[in-house]
């Protein structure tokens, strides 16, 4: 590993532990020419299936994009990062173990509403409104009723 300040490629392991439900490594990392430390991550590198839009055109799935939506549905909610992240964790999982070369991102829409839902109900009816398209104030409603049990 190429230390990210001076670029040697010396570096040293200080610590290893295990993220994400073990399905990551984080290590704390010593330069031996600079002394600066740093964190590395390691996880798996598959090959996920391939996500098919809503408009038929394909894709591939990009983690980046599934934390910017549960983020953005998140903003100013008390749910800590780890709480995220392992909620991300959990639909790449999911992702993982799909049979099918391709997925519908409907299926990971629903996936994210019910992680949402779990974590935060005002992040999930947020997340909801935009996914659902919902269009009027009744929407919201009956949303809020199903989230009540009524």
């Amino acid at each position: 590993m190429r230390c990210p300040f001076c670029q040697s490629d010396d570096t040293k392991v200080l610590d290893t532990r295990l993220i994400d439900d073990g399905s990551q490594v984080r290590r704390r990392r010593e330069c031996t020419s600079c002394n600066e430390r740093y964190s590395t991550r390691e996880m798996v590198d598959l090959n996920l299936p391939r996500l098919i839009k809503n408009d038929n055109s394909r894709e591939s799935f990009d983690e980046d994009k599934l934390r910017s939506g549960l983020l953005k549905a998140l903003e100013k909610r008390p749910v800590n990062t780890s709480q995220i992240e392992t909620a991300i964790a959990r639909i790449a999982r999911k992702l993982m173990t799909q049979s099918e070369r391709e997925v519908s991102s409907t299926k990971i829409g629903e996936w994210v509403m019910e992680e949402l839902k779990a974590l935060d109900e005002v992040a999930y009816i947020r997340f909801a409104s935009v996914y659902r398209q919902f269009q009027d104030i009744e929407a919201f409603k009956n949303e809020i009723e199903k989230l009540m049990g009524k």
